[in-house]
């Protein structure tokens, strides 16, 4: 359960350091990293990263998306094949983690529609405003994502010796 507190804070501390980056984090190489690792035990550090940005930043209507929008990249990781050759991985992370990157503000447009009472056009157009961010966090999580397949190596031969 240590382990997992760490990780969530080293996720939310990831985030603070790097937010001089516009939209470049390393939250969503965390996120597959943990869940290719630990598998259903990564929402545990993922919810944790969740709560303390709340927490840190204030539980407003920004936050709500967040509730479900990192769960829906463990969910996708989550369907990956869980031994995928290193050669396919090596492409396949960074790539899923760029697309989250690239769909995150059509992700985050469900509860902006709702929270703000937006009907079908002020939704596609919020998203469309937002494309050149989304474009900004897809490319930075692509390179975030090249991190993935060795930091899991390391992390599995690690829990291996542990146990």
């Amino acid at each position: 359960m240590v382990v997992f507190a760490m990780f969530g804070t080293i996720m939310f501390c990831s985030k603070i350091i790097m937010e001089a980056l516009p939209n470049i984090h390393l939250l969503g190489m965390f996120t597959i990293l943990f869940t290719v690792v630990y598998r259903k035990k990564a929402l545990i550090p993922i919810y944790i990263y969740v709560m303390l940005n709340g927490a840190y930043s204030g539980f407003s209507v920004w936050w709500v998306p967040y509730l479900y929008i990192w769960t829906i990249l463990w969910g996708i990781t989550m369907l990956l094949p869980r031994n995928m050759p290193k050669g396919i991985a090596c492409f396949v992370y960074p790539a899923v983690c760029c697309l989250h990157g690239l769909a995150f503000g059509a992700l985050y447009s469900p509860a902006q529609a709702i929270l703000f009472g937006m009907d079908f056009k002020q939704t596609v157009a919020w998203i469309i405003a937002g494309l050149p961010w989304d474009l900004i966090h897809g490319i930075g999580n692509l390179f975030a994502g090249m991190l993935v397949l060795p930091l899991s190596e390391i992390l599995k031969t690690i829990e291996k010796k542990n146990f």
